[in-house]
């Protein structure tokens, strides 16, 4: 079979693509033939050695796949559309290939009607936002959620979500994405860059925030704290090489608390709750990508760069074998 791969961690120009012997599924596994996957922050880290994990080489890269079940096995029919978010890292082998063995606690059915090559787009951010608001942040409804950077992907998730949920949604954003934000649930949107944000979030807060999510890996601890309610969390899902100032003495005041999660490091459990909370809104027409870009499988190491570089605003790549 044909797949994007490396055989040392590195730089993009590391990935090779060519042809790898296809995969034999192990006991609990599932042979699926990859419709597309798609490029995520996080496989740059592993690829680049930023995230250490146990790489088999030659390792074929990516997460997230949308498939077809090659051979029936572990409680799926052959020709069913699954998909899968947690490969390429753990010693599993990666998406970005023609064909993938997924452990099958690891494989979810696809909702009827969802377009396979749209829906990887959102696989991993909404699963990350799902994990971070409820999993770790215990958003409840009627709560008051922050998110920051609200026009990405994990951003437009998060929000969506939350409100989805019943929280009331306040977010931060680029003024050119004010309106997709509020399209998606946003109670108040401002803009990320303003002079007095502190004190403008703290005015539509009267009371504090609940939940604090922030994506874009600043990870402004002081400000995050002044505007926690009593009990408030902090939830950190970005920033790997980050080393923020954290006032202390404010945090415990408030009875408040500090998360920080990896997806990578979520349990099998952990993203099944997770997925069955992404396909019921996909399924409801919701977590629609903003925007895809459709490439071929074999521009790999020019999807990593592009992800590196800061390129993809809102947008999504999504390869196709």
């Amino acid at each position: 079979m044909r797949a994007a791969y490396i055989e040392e961690l590195g730089p993009p120009e590391v990935i090779r693509w060519g042809e790898l012997p296809p995969p034999v599924p192990e006991a609990g596994e599932v042979l699926v033939d990859v419709l597309a996957t798609a490029v995520d922050p996080v496989d740059t880290f592993v690829r680049s050695g930023v995230f250490r994990t146990p790489l088999p080489f030659p390792f074929v890269v990516g997460r997230d796949l949308v498939g077809t079940v090659a051979s029936p096995g572990s409680g799926f029919a052959a020709g069913e559309t699954v998909w899968c978010n947690s490969l390429g890292h753990d010693g599993r082998q990666g998406a970005a290939a023609e064909r993938a063995a997924v452990p099958a606690d690891r494989l979810y059915r696809l909702p009827a009607g969802v377009r396979p090559q749209e829906a990887v787009a959102v696989f991993h951010p909404a699963a990350t936002a799902y994990l971070a608001l409820f999993t770790h942040g215990g958003l409840r409804d009627g709560q008051t959620v922050l998110v920051g950077g609200a026009g990405g992907n994990v951003g437009s998730a998060l929000v969506e979500l939350a409100a989805c949920a019943g929280a009331r949604v306040l977010a931060t954003a680029a003024p050119r994405d004010h309106d997709h934000v509020r399209s998606l649930g946003a109670t108040e949107v401002v803009d990320y860059r303003a002079g007095d944000l502190v004190e403008r979030l703290a005015a539509l807060a009267p009371d504090g925030v609940d939940v604090h999510v922030d994506t874009s890996g600043r990870n402004d601890l002081r400000a995050a704290v002044a505007l926690l309610a009593r009990r408030g969390r902090v939830v950190l899902l970005a920033g790997a090489r980050d080393e923020a100032a954290l006032p202390v003495g404010p945090l415990y005041m408030k009875d408040g608390s500090l998360r920080g999660f990896v997806i990578s490091h979520a349990t099998v459990a952990e993203l099944a709750a997770a997925a069955e909370a992404v396909n019921e809104r996909l399924a409801r027409g919701g977590l629609r990508p903003r925007a895809v870009e459709y490439a071929p499988l074999s521009e790999t190491a020019h999807a990593h760069r592009r992800v590196e570089r800061g390129e993809l605003h809102g947008r999504r790549v999504v390869l196709l074998p």
